[in-house]
């Protein structure tokens, strides 16, 4: 199952605050990547928070293995997560 992952950031949360995890949040997203848990991974252009699309067998195991980011687990950002199915509308093309 692809699950769609916007990173939200905690409020009152400061820069100064993530950058002492942001090399060892970068190394725990490269070894995802790796795995083929992470697919694909980009930044917001408006706002600058990470958007990753993860397999992952349900939307719980997603959140487990975002549970693992150092930002995570210090509590300085927080997931938003949409599983995502196949678009079904073009069967409408086929029908008679």
């Amino acid at each position: 199952m692809k699950v769609l992952a916007i990173e939200k950031e905690t409020p009152d949360i400061k820069i100064e605050q993530l950058r002492p995890y942001l090399k060892t949040e970068a190394a725990r997203v490269w070894e995802l990547y790796q795995a083929g848990i992470i697919r694909e991974l980009y930044f917001s252009q408006d706002q600058h928070n990470a958007v990753f699309i993860l397999e992952c067998g349900s939307a719980a195991e997603a959140s487990q293995v975002l549970g693992t980011l150092p930002l995570v687990e210090q509590g300085l950002i927080i997931f938003e997560l949409i599983p995502l199915v196949p678009y079904p509308g073009f069967a409408r093309l086929f029908v008679e």
